[in-house]
């Protein structure tokens, strides 16, 4: 990571840490909309925070012990030492990849719930079955994510298909998923 990464991730955990702060002052925590505000900020940047104290242990640790690999007589204590330190480094190496990609801005849309349509195309009953599979489909994804999809319209066939199917999915992030 370069020098302005590594000026922002600290600009970062500052804020972070003036974040919880402010949420542990009584007067922020009888006004509902203020604490609900510093936590969603709190929750937004936290697991960059996070991440990026995992690096700085990563890069402490890789210290200690590449120092501690050259001062070792034993060369058997010394090949363990080296070990470690690959480990550490294939951990800094990931993190390294991990926190640029939580630096990406995030789509103001992101927050939003989406409002699915499917309506089967030309073809028949085949295509109304298929159109009921990609419905099917689509509420197992949103189960496994965790977020509610609420039917608003549902027009069936006699075979079990579908000619249209509206559904709302609500949830954390579902915006950026589908999109």
């Amino acid at each position: 990571m370069d020098g302005i990464t590594f000026e922002k991730l600290r600009d970062i955990e500052a804020r972070f840490a003036q974040v919880e702060a402010h949420m542990s002052d009584p007067a922020v925590v009888q006004d509902p909309s203020a604490y609900q505000k510093l936590a969603r900020e709190a929750k937004e940047i936290s697991p960059i925070v996070e991440r990026y104290r995992a690096y700085k242990d990563a890069l402490q640790e890789l210290a200690k012990v590449q120092e501690m690999a050259k001062g070792e007589a034993d060369p058997e204590l010394r090949e363990m030492a080296h070990e470690e330190a690959r480990a550490l480094e294939a951990k800094r190496d990931a993190l390294d990849a991990e926190i640029p990609l939580l630096l990406v801005p995030k789509d103001p849309n992101d927050e939003k719930n989406v409002l699915l349509e499917i309506r089967a195309g030309t073809g028949g009953d085949e295509a109304a079955l298929f159109a009921a599979e990609v419905f099917r489909m689509y509420q197992r994804y949103a189960e496994r994510w965790g977020w509610k999809v609420g039917v608003v319209s549902l027009s069936r066939t006699g075979q079990g298909g579908i000619n249209e199917a509206i559904a709302m999915v609500e949830g954390d992030r579902v915006f950026s998923f589908f999109f």
